[in-house]
């Protein structure tokens, strides 16, 4: 039975779709006009961040980030279960870390008013979302630590 799409692959998705159209619209653009939407550069580079962070929220719920084989197949059941909960650990840890840090980098662009270079909006509306995506790669991380911490 198929399950329905995560939060996170719809928000893939809807990134990938957003930056078809933007590129389609920007190349269409240049070759009818000989003009290009510069400001579609801060959008698109917007959406790739979100996008990848999606992603990686989708990957740490299902275990799938990179690991070194060699170390996790070549051991016993325990050992492989100790590397999972070790690798969610630590994803989880650096994840609330960028959090943290991002939260205080959009406090940083509100206090200080910061605008964006093509568009000259504030540059928060850009880093806002950040912060949330590392939070819920981080929720993920940990649910997969739960789900090895349980599977004995």
């Amino acid at each position: 039975m198929k399950s329905r799409p995560k939060v996170e692959e719809v928000l893939g998705v809807a990134c990938m779709v957003a930056l078809t159209l933007i590129t389609l619209g920007n190349v269409l653009t240049r070759y009818f006009s000989d003009q290009s939407f510069a400001w579609t550069e801060e959008i698109s580079v917007f959406l790739i961040v979100v996008m990848t962070l999606a992603g990686a929220a989708g990957v740490a719920r299902r275990d799938g980030h990179i690991r070194i084989e060699y170390f996790y197949e070549g051991g016993s059941a325990a050992r492989r279960r100790l590397l999972r909960l070790v690798a969610a650990a630590a994803t989880a840890l650096a994840f609330l870390v960028l959090a943290v840090l991002f939260t205080a980098t959009v406090a940083g662009e509100i206090r200080w008013g910061e605008t964006s270079m093509g568009l000259g909006v504030p540059r928060w509306w850009f880093t806002v979302a950040i912060p949330p995506l590392c939070l819920a790669i981080a929720a993920r991380a940990a649910q997969a630590g739960w789900a090895a911490w349980r599977d004995r």
